[in-house]
């Protein structure tokens, strides 16, 4: 698979996403908010309020990288989270397109000091590290752009270098007795997985991420099993209780 980025392209990289998506929610309509976003089960007041709250815990992680005891993501846990989200969504739109704007530029200030901090420890996941935090910050930034309005945000939108980022990040969605051939055109084949059932998965490369991540990919994905007849492969829950691969 690629390399990782250096730390200097990775906060550039992830700039750029905020800055994208702070234009973005400034164009969101009033009359959206109330309306279902592209990720099931949440409206799009509920997916800005949640991109606000992640944007004050990520400012939190990075500036108390490295102390003795980090504090964990939010306050609350999982529970805590999802509470101050719904209502964090019943503001006012100018109000909370305010508070979010807001809180990705208090995000995007902290960015540039976080280099120097990069393998610190913090409390997002048991053992990450600022690092850790910032590919969390990316994935957050850019796949919930999608979610907040594919036409506007597609997956064809993503850097290859996210492509490449969600084809380690999401291996953890791999089944144990599945093996996945990623051939994204004109680029080397990405084998997730050893399990004894295998597909080729073929198409752009920011398609097979999308089908990765639970998202609509532009053009075709095509499948091809080792077995005749074989049904589509399918993939474990998001993995959101575990430390991703960067």
């Amino acid at each position: 698979m690629t390399q990782l980025l250096e730390p200097a392209e990775l906060i550039a990289q992830v700039t750029t996403a905020l800055d994208e998506l702070s234009v973005q929610l400034r164009e969101v309509p009033d009359t959206q908010y109330a309306k279902p976003s592209s990720l099931p089960g949440w409206n799009t007041a509920q997916l800005i309020a949640h991109l606000a709250s992640f944007a004050k815990a990520a400012v939190r992680q990075f500036q108390n990288a490295g102390t003795d005891q980090p504090p964990m993501m939010y306050d609350g846990g999982a529970e805590g989270r999802i509470e101050a989200i719904n209502m964090t969504a019943l503001m006012r739109p100018e109000s909370l397109r305010e508070l979010a704007t807001e809180a990705l530029a208090q995000l995007r200030a902290v960015l540039p000091s976080v280099e120097a901090r990069w393998d610190q420890p913090v409390g997002y996941r048991p053992g990450a590290t600022a690092a850790d935090m910032m590919c969390a910050t990316w994935r957050e930034m850019l796949i919930h752009a999608t979610d907040l309005d594919e036409f506007v945000r597609p997956a064809a939108s993503w850097p290859p270098a996210f492509s490449a980022h969600l084809f380690r990040a999401l291996a953890a969605r791999v089944p144990s007795d599945t093996r996945l051939v990623l051939q994204p055109h004109g680029k080397t084949p990405i084998v997730l997985g050893t399990g004894a059932k295998s597909w080729v998965l073929s198409g752009t490369d920011f398609d097979l991420a999308a089908w990765l991540a639970g998202r609509p990919a532009a053009g075709p994905v095509q499948v091809t099993a080792a077995a005749d007849g074989a049904a589509d492969p399918k993939l474990l829950p998001w993995p959101s209780d575990r430390l991703m691969n960067r």
